[in-house]
């Protein structure tokens, strides 16, 4: 009587299948590592980093809602006019243009609340053009020129905490030399939570892209 031949073809397929969930895996881990030293480098940036005395102070837009500045963009003008308050002759930039779904600029709406808050209106410029944070620093950057404001101890930029690393990579970018940084809080739990899943993948956008 013959012997029949073991089949084993079954087995071969499990190795391969095998092997293809160990790429996976990997792949996996990579990409959770890769987010993991963004978020450190975001959170590295999340606080105030304050270098001499400037004489500027950019403060970036955020969304405007058809009842005033949004939780966060009120968070980031409060801490500008903490600042103001024991700094009263800083020049003052409010940048950011208006989106579809907002009633007016948003450096118009932060340029209201200023004044509203004892930020004279000759100390302001307003920079309504731009739509993206790399814009805001490129306008602002002309709009300074203009001016010629008194940078000669760097600016301050102010914004959420999330978004300052990525901010200073653009700040410089756009030719601002010293960048100092204050860090506003961002009291909408929601928000703040979505922004530090978002801003690491941000980072690297405008890493490549924001030239």
């Amino acid at each position: 009587m013959s012997r029949r031949k073991i089949e084993v073809y079954s087995y071969k397929g499990g190795r391969r299948g095998g092997s293809w969930w160990k790429v996976l895996l990997a792949l996996v881990l990579a990409g959770a590592l890769s987010f993991a030293a963004l978020l450190g480098a975001v959170l590295w940036g999340a606080h105030d980093q304050v270098q001499g005395d400037p004489q500027v102070m950019i403060v970036l837009g955020c969304q405007v809602r058809q009842d005033g500045p949004s939780v966060l963009l009120r968070d980031r003008l409060d801490e500008a006019l903490d600042y103001w308050e024991d700094h009263k002759d800083v020049t003052v930039v409010v940048s950011g243009g208006q989106g579809p779904d907002e009633p007016t600029t948003e450096a118009r709406a932060m340029a209201d609340y200023l004044m509203a808050g004892g930020v004279p209106e000759e100390q302001l410029l307003l920079e309504e053009g731009s739509h993206n944070t790399f814009q805001n620093f490129q306008y602002s950057r002309a709009l300074l020129d203009q001016a010629d404001a008194d940078e000669s101890q760097g600016v301050l930029v102010v914004s959420n905490g999330f978004h300052l690393t990525r901010a200073r990579m653009l700040a410089q970018r756009a030719g601002f030399g010293e960048v100092s940084t204050l860090a506003a809080p961002s009291s909408d739990l929601p928000a703040r939570l979505y922004m530090y899943v978002r801003e690491p993948l941000a980072l690297v956008k405008s890493f490549l892209l924001d030239r």
